[in-house]
């Protein structure tokens, strides 16, 4: 009984460290997919609606996401689902048909770099 409580509590003391370390190196890991700097000069275009706070694009039914601080491969996922056509907004649709598979780990480096309240 008492070796049961002992890797009890060894196994609740190391979870929570395991999820800590490896939330805490989660965005080091996605800025190493991508090049932060250089995507900050393709990013320059995201930032003329991503950038503007309660911003509204079709006024009012769409709400422009701020995308500082948001999760790298969440980025990659929905740039990579416009730019097939598979997920639908046309202005998106647009903007991520230019982008190559390296502007795309650029650019949502740059975006994970900046932090939430950046952008």
């Amino acid at each position: 009984m008492r070796r049961i409580s002992i890797v009890s509590a060894t196994v609740r003391a190391i979870v929570p460290a395991i999820a800590l370390f490896t939330f805490a190196i989660g965005p080091l890991d996605a800025i190493a997919q991508g090049d932060p700097e250089r995507g900050k000069v393709i990013a320059y275009t995201c930032t003329g609606c991503h950038g503007i706070p309660f911003y509204k694009n079709v006024y009012p039914t769409y709400t422009v996401p701020k995308l500082g601080g948001q999760n790298q491969e969440y980025l990659i996922t929905a740039l990579e689902s416009y730019r097939s056509g598979e997920r639908q907004h046309a202005t998106m649709q647009a903007q991520a048909s230019t982008l190559s598979d390296q502007d795309i780990l650029d650019v949502t480096a740059y975006f994970v770099s900046i932090g939430e309240n950046e952008s």
